[in-house]
C-alpha cells in the first residue's frame, strides 16, 4: 500500500509585532503641605512669626497662610483696625519666603472658619492643617459648628501660657482625646486624615496684640 504523501503547508507564517510598552505614568507631584494661620491681626507681632516659623519646622509644611480675618465674629468691631491696614502689618511682619497672607476670606466668600476649610477641602494638591493657640483650644465650643472644624482638618494646637493646661482639660481635647497624636509624630499630621491633632510645645513668646495696642491708645492719649 502506498503511503499517502502530505501536501505541503502553504500558509504563511504569521508575523507578530511586537507593540512598545504604555508609557509609564507620570508621577503626580506631592501634595503642597500649609499651614493655615487665622485670626484678626490686629495687629500682626512677632509671636504670630515665632509660632509660624516653628510650625514650618515641627510639623514639616511646605507653607503657612495667615488668613486675616475681615472680622472675627467673637470679637468686638470697636476697636478693629480696618482689613486693608491689617492685611499690611501682616505682610511688613510675615518677610519670609513661605509665609503667605491673604484675605481668603474676603475672596471665598466665607465668614466662619468652618465654612473656609470646607471650600479649601475641595482645592486639589493640597494638604491643610489649622494652626491655633492652646487659647482658642479652650474656647473653641463657642466657635460656629467647632466639631465641623476638627472633621474637615488636622489640628495643630500650640502652647500658650497660661491656657494650655485648662485647654488640655477642656471639652475639646477631651472629645477628641483619642484623636491626639504623639507631639513627637507631628510632622506626621498633615498626611493624617481627620480628626486628627496635636498639642506642639514651644517656648513662650512674650508679644500679645492687646498689649500692643493698649501701649499705642497710651501714646495716643
Amino acid at each position: 500500500m502506498t503511503a499517502l504523501c502530505q501536501p505541503p503547508d502553504l500558509r504563511r507564517p504569521v508575523a507578530r509585532l511586537r507593540l512598545p510598552a504604555p508609557p509609564e505614568p507620570e508621577p503626580s507631584p506631592p501634595a503642597l503641605r500649609v499651614g493655615l494661620f487665622g485670626g484678626s491681626f490686629n495687629p500682626a507681632h512677632s509671636g504670630h512669626l515665632y509660632v509660624s516659623l516653628e510650625a514650618l519646622k515641627r510639623l514639616g509644611l511646605d507653607q503657612v497662610w495667615w488668613l486675616v480675618s475681615p472680622q472675627n465674629p467673637l470679637k468686638e468691631v470697636a476697636g478693629m483696625a480696618p482689613l486693608a491696614e491689617r492685611v499690611a502689618g501682616a505682610r511688613a511682619m510675615a518677610r519670609h519666603p513661605r509665609l503667605k497672607v491673604m484675605a481668603l476670606e474676603t475672596r471665598l466668600g466665607t465668614r466662619y472658619t468652618a465654612e473656609t476649610l470646607a471650600r479649601l477641602g475641595r482645592w486639589p494638591g493640597h494638604r491643610f492643617v489649622w494652626l491655633m493657640g492652646a487659647d482658642n483650644l479652650a474656647q473653641l465650643p463657642r466657635w460656629w459648628k467647632w466639631r465641623g472644624i476638627l472633621a474637615g482638618c488636622p489640628v495643630a494646637v500650640f502652647e500658650r501660657h497660661p491656657y494650655s493646661y485648662p485647654a488640655l482639660a477642656g471639652p475639646v481635647a477631651q472629645a477628641f482625646a483619642d484623636r491626639r497624636m504623639p507631639e513627637a509624630r507631628a510632622d506626621e499630621l498633615p498626611l493624617h486624615p481627620p480628626p486628627a491633632w496635636v498639642f506642639v510645645r514651644i517656648r513662650p513668646h512674650p508679644a500679645s496684640a492687646t498689649a500692643i495696642r493698649a501701649g499705642r491708645r497710651r501714646v495716643a492719649g
